[in-house]
């Protein structure tokens, strides 16, 4: 493998910690909130605590990357996700998991997005466009791969095991970082940790129309898709009537989308552009999304049988596929502008596009009545805003 392959495949790894970390133990939730005596939503809280934490700790990754460089800020982070792994591994109560979930997600926030700031030190906007497209379709490996094996091991050993496997994962990236990846940013800004500094950036960033119009467009996206991440194994396992065993399969197929669209999007970015790309993604969470609404609300897809499961889980993998159409373009081209502030750029990014999917998530689980429909509703609403708000935002700042 060249060098150049393995840092993209470290790269893909760092972008993968989210998804790996919300995804290994989805098939646990149901057993988790028996064997801790408590609620749905409290369960639910331990994804919306990661995911709070992520969108919090985005803010402060970035500026230090700026700083300090890229390199010991990852470093750094992958050390405070072992650590809070092991915690949680002992974890004697749903609160003190939920901590340890939200120290977990501190950890884990550097890989993401000094990952996406690593991709726009090396390379200029459409390239990057097609790496993160790339990333992103290798990325879907993660929950093609991770749901499945963590229902083996709940299965095997219970569901503290799956947290096992994520200190294991995080000490194999670190050893990773450490002999593979090089300081890459080469205008480190002495100044990027000054208070009135970093409130201009951050200004500069959320009063740019491109770069807002691009973030709402892909955080409304990712709801949707975070939405199903928070609320598929009580659907599909409690509703539906699937084993926390074949639960992994189900998810699988459903980023099997997300594989096919990344690999589509990293093929026709170059072709078509950014902005075709996102606005066809668009196109398809609306329809995929109002599809799944339509199967739930009118009882076509029924509990109880694999018509019912295959239905559902058909309009979900349109939407994951459509996603992959959004997220990285959408990305590229929000931090295209801001090459002397590409970590305070991913940093916002990251934290309004977690913010919302943590906010959609906590919304299914409190909206949860014992069926699929909070959920439809939710995939097709997000669907919705993310191409309303690429139509009235994005695109028209594009064209300027």
């Amino acid at each position: 493998m060249t060098p150049s392959r393995r840092i993209a495949v470290l790269l893909t790894l760092l972008v993968a910690f989210g998804p790996v970390c919300t995804d290994l133990y989805l098939a646990s939730l149901p057993d988790m909130a028996r064997d801790l005596a408590t609620t749905t939503p409290m369960v639910q809280m331990t994804l919306s605590a990661f995911v709070g934490g992520f969108a919090v700790m985005q803010l402060v990754y970035g500026p230090l990357s700026d700083r300090f460089g890229r390199r010991p800020l990852i470093l750094s982070g992958i050390v405070i996700y072992v650590t809070a792994s092991i915690y949680c591994v002992f974890a004697p109560s749903i609160e003190a998991l939920i901590v340890g979930r939200f120290f977990q997600a501190v950890g884990a926030c550097c890989g993401p997005v000094l990952g996406r700031a690593v991709v726009r030190d090396l390379f200029a906007r459409e390239q990057a466009a097609k790496v993160m497209s790339y990333m992103a379709s290798a990325m879907a490996l993660a929950p093609l791969v991770a749901p499945t094996i963590g229902g083996w091991f709940h299965t095997a050993f219970g569901w503290r095991s799956n947290f096992v496997l994520l200190a294991l994962f995080g000490v194999g990236l670190l050893v990773m970082v450490w002999r593979m990846l090089a300081e890459t940013n080469a205008h480190k800004d002495p100044q990027a940790l000054d208070l009135g500094r970093m409130a201009e950036n951050y200004r500069q960033l959320l009063t740019h129309r491109l770069f807002l119009g691009y973030v709402l467009t892909m955080t409304a996206a990712f709801g949707g898709l975070f939405s199903f991440i928070s609320a598929s194994s009580f659907v599909l396992i409690d509703v539906m009537g699937m084993q926390p065993s074949q639960f992994g399969l189900a998810f699988a197929f459903a980023s099997g989308g997300y594989l096919v669209g990344g690999f589509a999007g990293a093929r026709l970015t170059h072709r078509f552009g950014i902005e075709r790309m996102v606005f066809a993604g668009t196109i398809g969470c609306t329809l995929a999304g109002f599809v799944l609404a339509g199967l739930v609300w009118s009882g076509v897809a029924r509990p109880g049988g694999l018509e019912g499961i295959a239905l559902i889980m058909g309009s979900v993998m349109a939407f994951f596929a459509s996603c992959a159409l959004v997220l990285p373009n959408a990305t590229a081209g929000a931090i295209a502008p801001f090459p002397s502030m590409a970590g305070a750029a991913s940093s916002a990014m990251g934290f309004i596009q977690m913010g919302g999917g943590a906010s959609a998530g906590w919304l299914v689980g409190a909206l949860y009545d014992g069926s699929a429909r909070p959920l439809a509703a939710m995939m097709a609403v997000m669907g919705l805003v993310s191409l309303l708000v690429y139509l009235k935002v994005a695109r028209p700042a594009a064209r300027r």
